[in-house]
């Protein structure tokens, strides 16, 4: 059965180096899932979008995320770590872990305001990197060298093996992952799967690979309507799980867009979110550039409160990005704009620059949602439950 698309999902693969390895598993193994096609195209080693040299953010990439337009981003969130730390007792080790740090920019700017703002914290601080690429570590390494007595990394498969008290975020990094496409038919739930309809890419569809999958939609997502599409996340929920264990105390904080399960599987959203993204123009079809261009779909929050509540964490607070930033100390940030020794028009360029961070409609504010969860922690003392409830 093939999926119902206008216009269809194909494009050509010849002269695409990493096209031609997965047509030619296809023609091997046959048809393959579209989660399978999406990992290949975001962390085939050494083709894969994130695994490919070259930029991917800011204005010489991509796509933008808070990091690339101001550095008050990770100022805030480090306000909000200092907290944490003080919540958890003021420790004399405090482990920081990011997952997915990229080439380290927001690392940095969290760290150096520690350094600066919080000396006591910083103190007790090692920073731990979880990155799966390992050609980024030297990008890393250099930007935060500075901090480089405090610094380690890890792959994905070993953060399993961590025990640790602190803070783990992450931001932009779950709708990054692999994905199952699904439509709900007549006949029940039916999964995408990625083919070869001559020289190009088409899809089908078929029963579905796992059980998982709709064992997934009746604990963490909604019912879908016939013809209704959607996407499930089984990788991101297993690497939150993996995540959650290993955190002995503290708190998780993730930065990414998405919405509850009643706001992603609405009807409205018949045909999913699954977005491309090249050179800060937005598709929707994923087998053009492969390799090239970045693949993501909406995160379900839901699933991580609910699987996390399932683990033991506590849901400390959830809402958007604007309300997180505007309560957690954004505000400091434009004060000391005003203060600083600028000219007017720097100060108007650098307050413009970070309103991007918290406007709806067009900005960041509302695209973006913070999910802060904890282990151990009684009654947290943090910026965002002192500001106005999502």
């Amino acid at each position: 059965m093939t999926i119902p698309q206008d216009p269809p999902y194909t494009a050509q693969i010849a002269d695409n180096p990493l096209a031609t390895r997965i047509s030619d598993r296809i023609r091997r193994n046959g048809p393959i899932t579209f989660c399978a096609f999406m990992a290949a195209c975001l962390y085939e080693p050494g083709l894969g979008y994130y695994t490919s040299p070259g930029r991917k953010v800011g204005t010489g990439g991509d796509f933008y995320t808070s990091i690339t337009v101001h550095a008050a981003f990770g100022r805030v969130i480090a306000r909000e770590v200092a907290r944490m730390w003080r919540s958890l007792g003021e420790p004399a080790t405090f482990t920081l872990v990011e997952a997915g740090a990229g080439h380290g920019r927001l690392a940095c700017d969290i760290m150096d305001f520690l350094a600066e703002r919080e000396p006591v914290c910083y103190a007790a601080t090692s920073l731990l990197l979880i990155e799966q690429e390992p050609t980024l570590a030297g990008a890393q390494a250099e930007l935060l060298a500075s901090h480089r007595g405090r610094l380690d990394w890890r792959t994905p498969s070993e953060l399993a093996d961590l025990r640790f008290e602190g803070v783990l975020y992450s931001n932009e990094l779950l709708d990054a992952m692999p994905v199952h496409r699904v439509l709900m038919t007549a006949d029940g739930l039916r999964e995408l799967f990625v083919t070869l309809d001559g020289d190009q890419f088409g899809e089908q569809l078929d029963h579905p690979s796992t059980p998982a999958l709709a064992d997934y939609l009746t604990r963490y997502g909604a019912p879908l309507m016939v013809g209704q599409e959607a996407e499930i996340s089984l990788a991101g929920l297993s690497w939150f799980e993996t995540a959650a264990t290993a955190l002995a105390r503290g708190f998780i904080l993730t930065v990414d867009y998405g919405f509850p399960k009643a706001e992603l599987y609405t009807p409205r959203r018949n045909r999913g979110t699954l977005l491309c993204y090249h050179q800060h123009r937005v598709e929707d079809n994923p087998y053009l550039r492969v390799g090239q261009q970045d693949i993501t779909s909406h995160v379900n929050f839901s699933a991580l409160i609910e699987r996390g509540e399932e683990l033991g964490l506590t849901t400390v607070w959830f809402g958007e990005q604007y309300r997180f930033l505007l309560a957690a100390g954004i505000v400091e940030e434009f004060e000391s704009i005003e203060t600083a020794d600028l000219t007017e028009a720097e100060k108007l360029r650098r307050r413009l620059t970070l309103k991007r961070l918290i406007m709806p409609e067009g900005g960041m504010g509302d695209t973006f949602r913070v999910l802060v969860q904890s282990r151990g922690v009684e009654a947290p003392d943090l910026g965002c439950l002192r500001g106005i409830a999502p």
